[in-house]
């Protein structure tokens, strides 16, 4: 932690063209990936805003993970398959699911009879 505390991070990030605000009565926040959430209840959070984009600083005590039964495949790699092995996108995240994200054995497994 830095020396000075609070008003020297405020100066800093005054400098850095940062604006920093908590945000108040946060309920949850929760982290999608591919293969899992990750469920924050009542965390601390605050943003840091800049003239292009936003960075979200998420502070909690405890956190619950959930691996998702059915993964999340990007839409690109849909697209890819759809593309590739000429079928619908049910079809290819059908064959997604069954090669656990393996594009290439995907496309093989649409393409070979």
């Amino acid at each position: 932690m830095m020396r000075g505390g609070n008003r020297q991070m405020r100066r800093m990030m005054d400098k850095m063209g940062l604006d920093m605000e908590e945000i108040p009565n946060v309920q949850e926040v929760i982290i999608k990936t591919d293969k899992k959430e990750i469920i924050i209840s009542k965390p601390s959070v605050t943003e840091m805003k800049s003239k292009e984009n936003s960075i979200f600083q998420v502070i909690a005590e405890s956190f619950e993970e959930k691996e998702l039964e059915v993964q999340i495949f990007s839409e690109d790699d849909i697209m890819l398959v759809c593309q590739q092995a000429n079928c619908d996108e049910e079809k290819a995240k059908d064959a997604l699911a069954e090669t656990k994200g393996d594009i290439a054995q995907a496309i093989l497994r649409l393409t070979s009879g």
